[in-house]
């Protein structure tokens, strides 16, 4: 008799699912759109805040009590700090949400259909695209010019990068099914030499 089989281990067996070659982790994904959407929002309200910090080194010219000036400073880096860490904000949020509905409808449709494609990547990022079109402040019938034209953005756009991360794809598993290859006939050559020597001894 075999010993019981851990039923947690069973469990996670069945619910380990590979992923296909090519898919992106979402998780990871979602984190880096997150911090990419931050520095992009961040880095934005920095530099229009170019223009605000020459209005306040005019005020601080025009004003000869140092108190004033000493205020006019603080006021000025605490409205920098606040429209820097709002952009920042703003921006990682935007991204990340972005990030995750097209990684993860993208995911979804490789895992329906079976087969990591083009299509896939085209599928979500027009899905993705119409999605936030939609939800664009505007009238109805902005919103639905908006739908239609990030569709078709969408699709236009995706079509192309999804192609090239496919071909990247398909020479990496080249590269790694050449690496084992010559890994497994080494080590098959030094198997066969060690024989040698132990028959003729």
């Amino acid at each position: 008799m075999g010993a019981p089989e851990n039923p947690e281990q069973a469990a996670s067996a069945e619910n380990d699912t590979p992923r296909l070659a090519g898919t992106v982790n979402w998780g990871t994904a979602t984190v880096v759109g997150v911090f990419a959407g931050m520095l992009y929002g961040g880095s934005k309200e920095a530099a229009a805040s170019t223009s605000k910090d020459a209005e306040v080194m005019l005020k601080l010219g025009s004003t000869p009590d140092k108190r004033e000036q000493y205020r006019l400073m603080r006021d000025a880096m605490e409205k920098r700090f606040i429209r820097v860490t709002r952009g920042s904000i703003v921006g990682g949020v935007r991204l990340g949400m972005f990030t995750a509905a097209f990684y993860g409808l993208q995911n979804l449709l490789a895992e329906r259909r079976g087969v990591h494609d083009v299509f896939n990547v085209v599928g979500a990022g027009s899905a993705t695209a119409a999605t936030f079109g939609l939800i664009m402040p505007g009238s109805l019938k902005w919103r639905a010019r908006n739908v239609l034209l990030g569709s078709a953005l969408g699709a236009a756009f995706c079509f192309p990068l999804g192609w090239i991360h496919l071909k990247l794809v398909e020479k990496a598993n080249e590269g790694i099914a050449t690496e084992r290859s010559d890994t497994k006939s080494g080590v098959g050559a030094a198997i066969e030499r060690l024989e040698e020597n132990l028959i003729n001894k």
